[in-house]
């Protein structure tokens, strides 16, 4: 029988940033070194595939420092930590690796800059997420107010409206967070920012990737982790941008066939935790049904790359 054709519209950039890459050479390094098990606190990245490939190598996932014993190492995830975990593995003589991606250690160092200038911080994040966590643990209770909305800027209690600074999660939608932020300089005048901002350039280049793809699209895929920020912001840019009908999926195994019928194109991106590798699983499903012509739209290209913490690498 003849298959329907179909164009996929590919996006670049998709999938691993350089803070992920970075986080998972991590936890392959450290079992390399001292052999299973290590520790992880957290899932290292938000994506299952990942998680399960370094389990089957000797990674035991954990959410609490508390539930690692004191003789085996244990790695801080890509997302980042409260002050308080490395001081109560410091008290435990712990070893411990942090794979905080750069990127938020950076959003982690401006915090506490402006903290020792006196300044109150506000933070533009998702409650919950372990990034917003991390960050808001950075300074003392009360020092940090989180935001996640406009209606939060208008309801915001400061301690002193002229000595405020803000920062963001790094996986936002850019443009919630321009609307957020021109409320809190409307509201606070005096507020800093950052010198830079915060949202990442993975995070970035992928709602801009999609923005291209999403009004020449029948419908829109997300390969990415239910629990993954930047994968879910995805989904949301692509149906702010003229896609009708836009979805996270895992996996190929996980696509909605019947939501699909009677599509032409389709657009394919994946959230920067989420491996090629799944990317092409999701296409070649396609394949299966469809006549597929794939088209790759680049919008920016990366050539990002981050070291690896000292205490990993090989000596020269």
């Amino acid at each position: 029988m003849t298959k329907p054709p179909l164009t996929v519209y590919l996006a670049a950039p998709r999938g691993f940033c350089a803070g992920v890459d970075r986080a998972i050479r991590i936890v392959e390094m450290a079992l390399e070194k001292w052999g299973a098990p290590v520790y992880v606190r957290h899932e290292i990245v938000h994506n299952k595939f990942v998680v399960d490939g370094l389990r089957e190598k000797g990674a035991v996932f954990v959410e609490e420092l508390d539930e690692c014993p004191d003789d085996r190492p244990v790695i801080f995830s890509a997302h980042g930590v409260p002050k308080s975990v490395p001081a109560a593995a410091d008290r435990r003589n712990m070893v411990y690796v942090d794979a905080t991606c750069p990127l938020v250690s950076k959003v982690h160092i401006e915090a506490a800059r402006h903290a020792e200038n006196g300044l109150q911080m506000v933070m533009i994040g998702h409650e919950g997420h372990p990034e917003t966590v991390g960050t808001m643990g950075q300074l003392p209770p009360g020092e940090v107010l989180l935001v996640e909305t406009v209606a939060d800027v208008a309801r915001v209690e400061v301690r002193d409206p002229e000595r405020l600074a803000y920062v963001t999660q790094t996986t936002l939608s850019v443009d919630d967070t321009i609307e957020i932020v021109a409320a809190l300089k409307a509201r606070f005048p005096q507020i800093i920012g950052p010198h830079k901002e915060d949202i990442c350039y993975a995070t970035t280049n992928r709602q801009e990737a999609v923005k291209a793809i999403a009004p020449r699209c029948d419908a829109l895929l997300v390969v990415g982790a239910p629990n993954s920020s930047n994968s879910k912001r995805l989904v949301e840019v692509a149906a702010r941008n003229g896609c009708s009908y836009a979805q996270l999926v895992q996996r190929g195994d996980a696509i909605d066939w019947r939501a699909l019928e009677g599509i032409g194109s389709i657009g394919i991106t994946a959230g920067a935790s989420a491996p090629e590798q799944l990317v092409n699983e999701v296409i070649d499903a396609f394949r299966d049904r469809y006549d597929v012509t794939v088209e790759t739209v680049e919008t920016a290209q990366e050539n990002v790359e981050f070291k690896v913490p000292r205490v990993l690498r090989v000596p020269a």
